[in-house]
């Protein structure tokens, strides 16, 4: 049985029956309820291509898939002592540059037709059994645009959805919450989601499907929340916000912070917005030791929000959480000054 489950209650987040991060406060700002997040989406990376694989051979020797994702596991704890409570992964991963043009690797943990790679999901499994027994949530990704045409067709979606799904449903961890595509306004190809099923004017579409398996899969009281995302400084349409339990808004592109403050309000003030809770999952801007910076502009605006962490081609392998090879470890100055602000605004004890 699961140790934590996560509920939607308002705008609120709450885990085992106390809103997220009880008690937090920032500049006068509630932030009770919130999810503060990191995107880790290379905690089950993979690369089935053996012409890159080499690529992210590093420090610690020879990829290995297990390897990465056990460092990842042996770090999670410094992340939550921080006060932490949520992390970002994806079945497709991300771009282990951070961004790029060409996406030439192979990693997903669906197959062409759709079906469940069993150590992609043994990895994944890894993850949520620590996530759960340190009280922290885990915003599980379906689709990424970059590896989205290794399963694109409408059949291996509704497969992939399914199986996912069920696997997720099996597991018995009630501390997920479900984002069944990133930036799904992505349309260009071969590395977009075109006209497929998670496209964002299809997405209510996907959602009758996704909401049937979940309602046969859960025969448990607790229902999986589901949202998508879409590309930095999008909102989401009238006929988006509809259908998802919670919001997902980026805040890529986005360097201004009273942009971000602005884009939770014009989500609020849509009419199809039913009260559901706001969280930015992927925001590449930093400036933690600043007055006012994109993170607390969320805040300021009772919406919660993710690290997007990569490394810059000068940088040393320490730097960025989506980087592979990675360093899961709290072992940079940004990394440093993130959990530090983390911690400042839930009342932990910052990292040394």
């Amino acid at each position: 049985m699961s140790a934590t489950a996560i509920r939607i209650q308002g705008d609120d987040f709450v885990v085992n029956g106390l809103p997220a991060c009880p008690g937090a406060v920032w500049e006068g700002h509630r932030a009770e309820g919130l999810l503060l997040n990191s995107r880790m989406v290379q905690a089950t990376f993979d690369d089935l291509n053996p012409a890159t694989r080499n690529l992210w051979d590093g420090p610690a020797g020879v990829w290995d898939p297990d390897r990465n994702t056990e460092a990842c596991v042996r770090a999670m704890a410094d992340w939550r002592a921080t006060g932490l409570n949520c992390i970002t992964v994806n079945l497709q991963g991300g771009s282990p540059f951070g961004y790029s043009q060409d996406q030439p690797w192979h990693n997903s943990a669906f197959g062409a037709d759709g079906s469940l790679d069993p150590h992609y999901m043994q990895r994944l499994g890894r993850v949520l059994a620590e996530a759960d027994t340190l009280g922290m949530a885990v915003i599980v990704g379906l689709f990424y645009f970059g590896q989205f045409h290794r399963c694109r067709s409408d059949n291996a979606v509704r497969t992939a959805v399914a199986g996912a799904i069920g696997w997720l449903a099996e597991s018995g961890y009630r501390n997920v919450l479900l984002e069944l595509g990133n930036e799904v306004d992505i349309v260009r190809n071969p590395w977009g989601y075109g006209d497929s099923l998670v496209s964002s004017h299809r997405t209510p579409e996907l959602m009758d499907f996704v909401r049937s398996r979940i309602a046969a899969c859960f025969t448990d009281e607790w229902i999986l929340p589901v949202s998508t995302s879409l590309k930095g400084g999008s909102v989401p349409s009238d006929t988006l916000l509809e259908v998802l339990d919670f919001v997902l808004l980026h805040g890529n592109g986005v360097p201004d912070p009273l942009r971000i403050a602005e884009m939770v309000r014009r989500t609020r003030s849509s009419p199809a917005y039913r009260g559901q809770p706001i969280l930015f999952n992927e925001d590449d801007h930093y400036g933690f030791d600043t007055p006012l910076c994109n993170m607390t502009a969320a805040i300021s605006e009772h919406a919660g929000w993710g690290f997007f962490d990569y490394r810059r081609s000068h940088e040393d392998w320490q730097e960025g959480f989506q980087s592979v090879p990675v360093d899961w470890s709290i072992g940079s100055e940004r990394k440093r000054a993130f959990f530090s602000l983390v911690a400042h605004i839930t009342g932990n004890p910052a990292p040394p």
